[in-house]
């Protein structure tokens, strides 16, 4: 148990060493987070429309 007890202290100390970001940070990294997602799934999911396509026609020959 004094393992337990001594892993659980360690992990405190470690996590006040800690620098976290001020709400603004956090804010704008959230935001370029979701940005990029949604410019990547718009990218793969027209990507994946036009081999879609592609492929219906190549196939259809």
């Amino acid at each position: 148990m004094s393992k337990v007890i001594s892993y659980f202290s360690q992990v405190w100390e470690e996590l006040s060493k800690v620098t976290w970001p001020t709400r603004a940070e956090a804010i704008k990294m959230t935001l370029t987070v979701l940005i990029a997602s949604v410019i990547i799934a718009i990218f793969i999911g027209g990507l994946d429309l036009v081999l879609t396509k592609f492929i219906g026609k190549v196939l259809s020959l």
